[in-house]
């Protein structure tokens, strides 16, 4: 037994009359989801039922088929693995239908195609038994095989999901898409996971660090996997569902940051230009900077109103946790302060218009000085557009917060 095995405390040893005792007597799960893993299914099972043995752990093993053609199912049962089948196609559907059937009060996730090693879930349990509610392993400190994973997926793919989880979501983990990971059932399966495909990867980091959870990482090997097949992992495809996921559950980021920058530009340029043609570093800003500035304006206000309907959204859906700061927005923002603000800077925008063409008029509606008239039509049309977009916004937001009435029986 190795020094990290001997940290575990032993447990009785699983009921085997079936009763109500079992479930309650059974620690760990260790879940692995399958399609066709006919050639490594076995080490995989052999290496989990060893660990649960040689650590006098409670557990199981729960293979996820996900419509396998190959007899994995009838080899997983052999080994006194349970079979759980799983109609919805997808590595999350899959994982989730193991998630559910499980008994342990932890789980142990990873692929059942021998590159994680499940006879080393010693420093997982350890983690769970000390509070976490989520174990990472971190194949970058673990240690990776040579040829065990693709040089996109290290030097690009891995890091680059790493990195926009760590600054989208304040999460401290180091291997997004490490496979092999540990938590406790009712903690996890409490935030919500949903998606189906390889993003369930990404979503369970990310909700369990929105629902702030307690996580840890621990160090884990990769090593080459014992299939023949290509792999069921498509690196753009799958890769760009990671990432569609991640910007989606962050409208800090996609819809907040960069339309309160383009605002900021915006208000910058107007300042600077409305005044008189402006130099800057060497540089003299004229009225394309200010269509420019209009332009930024528009598009922050957009995204800032596409920002709000978005976190709005993703609380009602569940996919997204309450937000008090967003219900404080909401209490003051009020459907008739958005049509009194929006409907002012409507109709200011509107009189510039009006001011523009009646001095338009006095020329007898001949050549203008553009460099004076269009210092009154751009800084018009952004005011009515962005009026236009709060009134609207703010229309879409009460229609959100409408509770839907039960029908009478």
């Amino acid at each position: 037994m190795t020094a990290a095995r001997k940290h575990i405390a032993p447990l009785s040893a699983v009921p085997s009359n079936g009763s109500d005792g079992q479930a309650d007597a059974i620690e760990l799960s260790v879940v692995m989801p399958c399609l066709n893993e006919a050639e490594t299914l076995e080490v995989c099972v052999k290496k989990a039922l060893g660990f649960m043995e040689e650590a006098g752990v409670a557990g199981e093993v729960i293979v996820a088929d996900n419509g396998s053609t190959d007899g994995s199912q009838e080899l997983a049962e052999s080994l006194g693995a349970r079979v759980v089948h799983v109609k919805e196609r997808g590595y999350g559907a899959a994982l989730m239908g193991g998630f559910q059937a499980a008994r342990g009060k932890y789980v142990v996730m990873g692929d059942a195609d021998d590159s994680y090693d499940f006879s080393g879930l010693a420093p997982f349990l350890e983690r769970l038994r000390a509070g976490d509610e989520l174990v990472m392993g971190n194949r970058f400190q673990g240690g990776i095989a040579k040829g065990a994973m693709p040089k996109l997926h290290y030097y690009f793919g891995n890091p680059f999901l790493t990195l926009a989880g760590r600054t989208l979501f304040q999460s401290p983990i180091g291997d997004f898409q490490c496979g092999l990971r540990a938590f406790h059932r009712e903690a996890m399966l409490g935030v919500g996971l949903r998606t189906k495909g390889m993003e369930f990867a990404s979503e369970m980091v990310v909700k369990s660090s929105l629902a702030k959870l307690r996580i840890a990482e621990v160090p884990t090997t990769l090593s080459p996997d014992g299939r023949s097949r290509p792999p069921h992992l498509r690196s753009w495809r799958d890769g760009w569902r990671n990432m569609r996921f991640l910007l989606a559950h962050s409208p800090r980021w996609l819809y907040f940051v960069p339309g309160l920058t383009l605002l900021a530009l915006g208000l910058a340029l107007f300042a600077m230009i409305l005044p008189g043609t402006f130099r800057l570093f060497g540089v003299n800003l004229d009225l394309h900077s200010l269509a420019a500035g209009a332009g930024m304006i528009v598009l922050g206000t957009q995204m800032v109103t596409f920002g709000i309907l978005a976190k709005q959204v993703g609380e009602r859906a569940g996919m997204l946790p309450p937000s008090d700061r967003l219900e404080k927005v909401k209490n003051f923002w009020q459907l008739e302060r958005a049509i009194g603000f929006g409907a002012g800077l409507f109709l200011l925008g509107l009189a510039l218009m009006i001011f523009a063409a009646a001095d338009w008029g006095t020329k007898g509606l001949g050549n203008l000085d553009y460099g004076t008239t269009m210092r009154v039509v751009l800084p018009a049309v952004t005011l009515m557009v962005v009026g236009v977009q709060i009134v609207m916004s703010g229309f879409i937001t009460t229609l959100l917060d409408f509770e839907v009435a039960p029908e009478d029986d």
